[in-house]
């Protein structure tokens, strides 16, 4: 059938006129686009609390779903935990859809899916040809040598290898708002060398916290990072150049010479989300940078995280920045550290002794962490890991706590006095601290380093019995696994905060299959 026009032919013809020798490998990805798009999909078709899908039954060749409007919708068994393009194609009645934007729209047409579906639906389109334009540029070995490590000043290198994106969430490379030409430009992927600027505003009318450096002070004036893209196209004003950045995973966090991240606010909506920085997270900064230091001590040496020198907002979300160290500087000799994404785009990690090291190492300091009274968002971007010279896992790093949950109960049971903060960052639900932790680790960062149910079963079988019996594993061993219902999410605008689904324990799932 045909497939999304308007997204795809637009990006065709943007490359033809600026990057035309590209355009025969763009349009080679496209296929393997739609199905990476179409996969990512689906699990949130077969496994979210989606309204207008009234039952999921096993049929004779996959999982037939029924649908408000009296349809079935069919495809294959749905493994939550899948990284491959298994989804190659789907079946609404006897129509057959291999484009997940067509196949939205259809759904959004007759199945009572809601207004903001046709919305979704074009950003599917959008996200098979940024994803189809990303891997068309992608050079990078799927493997990386043992013993090569990255020197800090090149640590940008391993974040760009990451080419997909959200390894689960449907919009992985949805990008509203930016050109072709701004992909090229901005996008970690296309390793783009960014010039960022400054913006000059009185001191006066900002808000500070930790250490403000002098090379971004102008007398009474703060110079205040800016991505060029925020002020072309946001902001409207026009900025002083500042340095060459290496865009990290994030995109508006980005890498300058020396070792310093910066961290700036790009009202795009990137996946799920406008990616702002509030004076909520500027004004929490440099207490929860202190506060991160003091708990991992608590972790016998396995964790580090990343400090936030200074971060600075002139009162609006979309002029603020945050300077962070390098997550680099925590190797030793030897020794590397890269993004638990990373890991995806490599084969080392397909080994079951080397994945269940892993899954040991990162279970033990979420879980001790998490019995201590903080959740993290341990997702593959935030998670970093620290490997010898051999490949083996040894330590990791976390960085960014703008997202994490604390619980001063847990807390004050271990004797640790809580930071001085309220807000959305402090709660003692235990669901909300479980879903926080288990819903960004085991969902989202283990499970995209294992790339199926049944590997990241075989990992946990192998790394659960090492690990200190409480109450939060118990919960984890008996499941199900909480986990964000991306696509819930983006078809509920209206509705604040995250949603969430279950997914079935992968040690339930056999390759092909899945209980529903």
């Amino acid at each position: 059938m045909s497939h999304s026009p308007t997204a795809e032919a637009e990006v065709a013809a943007e490359l033809r006129a600026l990057r035309p020798g590209l355009l025969p490998r763009y349009d080679a990805e496209l296929p393997g686009a739609r199905a990476a798009v179409l996969t990512r999909l689906w699990r949130g078709l077969a496994h979210e609390p989606l309204p207008w899908i009234t039952g999921r039954a096993r049929g004779a060749y996959g999982l037939e779903l029924r649908l408000a409007d009296g349809r079935t919708l069919r495809g294959p068994h749905a493994d939550p935990y899948a990284t491959h393009a298994y989804v190659t194609a789907v079946h609404l009645e006897r129509r057959r859809y291999d484009d997940p934007a067509r196949l939205t729209a259809e759904l959004a047409a007759g199945a009572g899916v809601g207004p903001e579906a046709e919305r979704f639906a074009a950003e599917l389109g959008h996200s098979v040809a940024g994803l189809a334009l990303s891997r068309a540029a992608a050079d990078h070995p799927d493997e990386w040598p043992v013993g090569v490590s990255a020197g800090r000043e090149r640590d940008w290198e391993w974040e760009q290898r990451v080419v997909d994106g959200h390894p689960f969430h449907p919009n992985c490379r949805s990008r509203p708002g930016f050109s072709v030409a701004d992909q090229l430009a901005y996008a970690p992927e296309h390793r783009s060398a960014v010039r960022l600027g400054t913006l000059p505003v009185p001191a006066d009318e900002c808000l500070v916290t930790g250490e403000w450096p002098d090379e971004l002070r102008d007398g009474e004036r703060l110079l205040v990072p800016v991505h060029p893209w925020q002020a072309g196209h946001v902001l409207k004003r026009p900025y002083d150049e500042w340095r060459t950045a290496r865009p990290l995973m994030s995109l508006r966090t980005l890498a300058v010479p020396g070792g310093l991240h910066v961290k700036t606010a790009l009202s795009a909506r990137l996946t799920s989300s406008v990616r702002d920085i509030s004076p909520y997270s500027v004004e929490a900064a440099a207490v929860l940078s202190d506060f991160a230091a003091e708990l991992a001590a608590h972790t016998s040496g396995l964790l580090d995280v990343t400090r936030t020198l200074g971060a600075v907002t002139a009162g609006i979300p979309d002029l603020a920045a945050l300077l962070r160290e390098s997550p680099a500087g925590y190797a030793g000799p030897g020794e590397r550290v890269l993004p638990v994404a990373a890991l995806a785009t490599t084969r080392l990690p397909r080994d079951p002794e080397w994945l269940a090291a892993f899954t040991r190492l990162a279970l033990t300091v979420g879980l001790r962490l998490l019995d201590l009274g903080v959740a993290l968002e341990a997702h593959g971007q935030n998670l970093l890991i620290v490997l010898a010279a051999d490949g083996s896992p040894l330590r990791l790093v976390y960085r960014d706590l703008a997202d994490i949950r604390i619980s001063p109960a847990r807390l004050a049971r271990h004797g640790i006095a809580p930071p001085a903060l309220a807000g959305r960052l402090v709660t003692d639900d235990e669901t909300a601290l479980r879903r926080k932790l288990f819903g960004s680790l085991v969902a989202g960062a283990l499970a995209s380093v294992a790339g199926s149910g049944p590997a990241l079963g075989a990992a946990l079988a192998a790394a659960v019995p090492d690990l200190a019996d409480t109450s939060d594993l118990t919960v984890l061993r008996r499941g199900p696994v909480p986990a964000k219902a991306l696509t819930l999410m983006r078809l509920s605008p209206g509705t604040p905060g995250d949603r969430w689904t279950a997914l079935p324990h992968p040690h339930v799932l056999e390759p092909g299959t899945v209980d529903q």
